[in-house]
């Protein structure tokens, strides 16, 4: 069986699977890339405990917000995300969100405990300059108590670490990292015509807001996206945490600089026990970004999309371990990494092609970033995802899909259907349906209390907000669907993004956790809000 047959079996499992997975997550914001805007920032260093789903308070290091002073602003802006906010202490670290060409100016001030000693940040692949602090190692560093300042030039759109340069062993461990996105400082005119306009009037007539810090990730006309998310992945080895907290607690009032006050924490061997994405397990990333019930973790992993949205994904390994991750439903097509987009040679009229690989599961280097596009469109699964029926008496039943030339049904926007790929329209799934979808499909399905561990499933293989009434008919009860507390407009396809490595899909051994998410592709009928 190849890799590419593989990956669509068991995603077409997913998705008669796992269609109502989001019943659990109804109600919940979605992602988005929140974070503070530059070009000067203000930064501390501090304490404080990461919230984790099997009820441990784990102490951590982090990056936040200096209180003397406010932000300059939260990107996407608080009149779209109201519940934006910067804590003094976040892991990861405030994502700083700066203009291509801008000189960023990032002062730390180090509030650590002072047996924890000096602390710092590097910011791979920028030439920075620093004023202040105290000679180290690898850069400038704040003493306890005192101040560094860095500046640098954001030369390359992209998504890009940073993260303390200071006895990184311990230190990254503990949580000072975070991710700098550097907007292009032109938007190439391809991302606001064809597809990429048609999309945005899609979700307009819908009445979604566009939460997109830009409209294409680099200065190149094939970088366009519709939505985008950020992920930064990591691990924890509480053991180290926890002698951490030990020795500062032994520590207290100790002078800095003297003989005995400094930590001898062991960083080796190292067995972590939590998996992070963006500083929460699973199913902790699913809730709302800013969530009061985890002060110190601001960002979420719980992306959403419609058929047909090119959807920008930025990725970080924060930790010391490679991440294999498994984006189920499709390949990832890399863009760039760490700012340096990867395409040909010019050709005779200057132009390039996009030469990133797609990739099967993409791999996240400790301290690497990339940029990646996914979309979805349902192509391929052989039957119409929409459940339609041309003898029906339902309205969205009788839709029409007219193809485009790529064969996609794009030519009004405001449809319900919009990107349905017309070669599957009107294929039933089912041999032999209960209700109003058409019989003679290449499936019968099976009992869904069997298949699909009861109330996880809605119900029904397709899409909108009639997918079950057409899967069963008027009076037909189909359970468990109708016992349900979905959105009267929601039915989406679950799929899962999970690393491939097993053991970091659990939290403490225990699956399901960790590094692990849902994508919901969902029909558009149902409004994805980014709004925290």
């Amino acid at each position: 069986m190849s890799q590419l047959y593989a990956k669509n079996l068991l995603g077409r499992l997913l998705v008669v699977a796992m269609t109502g997975l989001t019943t659990l997550l109804a109600g919940t914001a979605q992602a988005a890339a929140p974070g503070i805007t530059g070009p000067t920032f203000y930064l501390t260093a501090q304490t404080a405990n990461l919230n984790q789903p099997d009820g441990a308070a784990v102490y951590a290091w982090g990056y936040g917000c200096d209180t003397a002073h406010t932000p300059s602003g939260f990107n996407p802006p608080v009149s779209l995300m109201p519940g934006a906010n910067c804590p003094t202490m976040q892991v990861p670290g405030p994502t700083l969100i700066v203009t291509e060409g801008q000189t960023v100016t990032v002062n730390l001030t180090n509030n650590l405990p002072t047996a924890a000693g000096n602390t710092s940040i590097l910011f791979p692949g920028f030439q920075a300059a620093s004023t202040g602090g105290v000679a180290g190692l690898l850069t400038q560093e704040a003493a306890p108590g005192g101040t560094v300042s860095y500046t640098f030039t954001a030369t390359s759109p992209g998504t890009h670490a940073y993260y303390s340069g200071t006895q990184g062993d311990l230190q990254i461990e503990m949580g000072l990292y975070g991710a700098i996105i550097v907007l292009p400082a032109t938007v190439p005119t391809a991302c606001t015509t064809g597809y990429a306009a048609k999309n945005l009037s899609a979700e307009a007539a819908h009445h979604e807001s566009d939460f997109r810090l830009s409209k294409s990730a680099y200065d190149h006309p094939k970088t366009c996206y519709d939505r985008e998310y950020l992920f930064q992945f990591a691990e924890m080895d509480p053991n180290i945490h926890n002698q951490a907290l030990a020795q500062v607690t032994a520590l207290a009032g100790c002078i800095a600089g003297a003989p005995a006050c400094s930590l001898e924490v062991p960083t080796e061997p190292y067995h972590p026990a939590y998996f992070l994405i963006n500083g929460r397990s699973m199913p902790d990333d699913m809730d709302a970004n800013y969530a009061i019930e985890y002060p110190h973790q601001p960002y979420n992993g719980n992306p959403h999309m419609h058929p047909g949205e090119q959807t920008l994904i930025r990725v970080i390994g924060q930790g010391r371990w490679q991440h294999p991750f498994h984006e189920h439903a499709n390949h990832v097509r890399i863009l760039g990494r760490d700012g340096n987009l990867i395409q040909t040679p010019p050709d005779s009229t200057g132009a390039t092609e996009l030469a990133g690989m797609l990739m099967f599961t993409t791999d996240t280097t400790p301290g690497q970033a990339f940029d990646g596009i996914f979309y979805y469109t349902g192509r391929g699964l052989n039957w119409d995802m929409y459940g339609h029926n041309p003898v029906s008496a339902d309205p969205l039943a009788l839709l029409t899909c007219t193809p485009d030339a790529n064969g996609y049904n794009t030519g009004d926007p405001t449809a319900v259907n919009y990107f349905e790929w017309c070669q599957d329209h009107n294929k039933p799934l089912q041999v032999a349906p209960f209700g109003d979808v058409a019989s003679g499909g290449p499936a019968t399905l099976p009992d869904p209390n069997i298949l699909t561990n009861g109330a996880w499933y809605s119900g029904s293989p397709y899409l909108g907000p009639d997918a079950t009434t057409r899967a069963t008919g008027p009076t037909s009860v189909f359970q468990p669907s109708n016992i349900q507390a979905n959105p009267s407009n929601e039915r989406g396809y679950a799929f899962m993004w999970h690393s491939h490595n097993e053991r970091e899909i659990t939290t403490n051994n225990v699956f399901p956790g960790g590094m692990l998410m849902m994508m919901l592709i969902d029909s558009r009928e149902f409004v994805i809000d980014e709004s925290n």
